[in-house]
């Protein structure tokens, strides 16, 4: 490992990163701060060496360092003694100046790193963790006896630690001091590599609307939900689901309720996308529903709302105004009988309201995207720690 003369040096663990894409946004996210971060940082990964739910690694990469442009990437896996051993001597060779773990919970890629930084295993002079939504209130309803006894204990060690945190938005930090009243916040929405233009919505479609889901199959995105309200449907709809199915439990559930569907509603799987077909995709719909119970970002309702696809969403994410202003729709309350009506409100339409919908949703975002931009989160900090930062 070729350590630079005074760069600051960023040790990252995630546990997922590219080439994966089951994790949705987030992995996509990590993956800009790694690209975009300034030429005063050094960054090192550290990360799974296979796609969330696979049984199968990397082809070529597992038990590796991958050079990614100036950062360097460990494919590990976390039940082979020779990656332990080629992780521990690299990552002593120098210090860190930053521990940075993306993620609340993962044992591996969060509790593991921070630990060893604790009892100086890995020399880091400060830890910053990246919740991605898991500390809302959404995320901590779902198994929250155990989470809420993991949070006292881990919550003290934290804080012994020191640890600083970044969010996403004003109201992600709001969440993190609600847990921990304690915290030292950076709020960086500097999340991923957007395109600057919005695709455009021209073509005039006729024929009954046409809806999709496309992400994580789980309870945190709420497709069951979805469904629930689909079956209350009396007008002509087809509704098609996108993602990976790696909780089967849920999956299950999600199979008994597409089985209730009738006629003139149509609801179907149309299997996982990679991160490249996700704009296009969402292109050749009407709309888009995620009533999900909490985005630190949502980086796919902006991709949605880049694709002139109006969204029908909950209020647990930051893009309320943004999806109000497009044409979409906000569930203050994400209830069957809300959404039913939400999702009633496009069946009713006639091509030419979709189309103006549509066009709604582009230029919200067109004028969102012109006012976007803020410093890679790695060089905040650097800045906040009072290094210089790079041209």
């Amino acid at each position: 490992m070729t350590v630079r003369k005074g760069s600051y040096r960023a040790l990252i663990f995630c546990g997922l990163f590219e080439p994966g894409y089951r994790g949705g946004g987030p992995i996509r996210s990590l993956a800009h701060i790694v690209d975009s971060a300034s030429d005063a940082v050094d960054v090192t990964v550290v990360t799974s060496d296979r796609d969330h739910g696979s049984d199968e690694p990397y082809e070529g990469i597992s038990g590796t360092w991958v050079t990614r442009g100036r950062a360097r990437v460990m494919y590990f896996n976390a039940r082979r003694l020779a990656d332990w051993r080629l992780l521990y001597r690299e990552l002593r060779r120098a210090p860190f100046d930053l521990l940075y773990v993306n993620s609340f919970w993962s044992p591996w890629f969060t509790l593991l790193p921070i630990v060893a930084a604790s009892l100086r295993l890995i020399q880091v002079k400060k830890v910053l963790v990246a919740p991605r939504g898991e500390l809302s209130a959404g995320a901590l309803s779902i198994k929250a006896r155990k989470k809420q006894v993991f949070l006292r204990a881990w919550g003290r060690f934290l804080l012994a630690v020191g640890v600083v945190w970044h969010a996403t938005s004003e109201t992600e930090a709001r969440e993190v001091r609600a847990t921990f009243p304690w915290a030292i916040v950076h709020i960086n929405q500097n999340q991923a590599l957007l395109p600057a233009q919005p695709l455009p919505a021209l073509e005039l479609r006729v024929g009954p609307p046409s809806l999709a889901f496309i992400g994580r199959i789980s309870p945190m995105k709420n497709l069951d939900l979805v469904l629930q309200a689909l079956a209350l449907q009396q007008h002509p709809l087809t509704f098609d689901i996108y993602g990976p199915r790696t909780e089967m439990d849920y999956w299950a559930r999600c199979v008994d309720l597409i089985a209730k569907i009738q006629q003139p509603v149509v609801a179907r799987y149309r299997g996982e996308l990679t991160h490249h077909q996700v704009r296009p995709t969402f292109a050749g719909y009407d709309g888009f529903v995620f009533p999900t119970r909490g985005e630190n970002f949502g980086h796919v309702i902006i991709e949605s709302l880049s694709a002139a696809c109006p969204v029908i969403c909950s209020d647990a994410t930051p893009w309320s105004s943004l999806i109000t202003a497009g044409g979409g729709r906000v569930l203050r309350e994400a209830t069957v009988s809300n959404l039913a009506e939400a999702i009633g409100e496009f069946t009713k339409m006639v091509p030419e309201e979709r189309l103006r919908r549509r066009q709604s949703t582009a230029n919200a975002y067109l004028a969102w995207r012109r006012g976007a931009g803020q410093a890679n989160i790695l060089d905040q900090v650097l800045s906040g720690d009072g290094r210089v930062r790079a041209r």
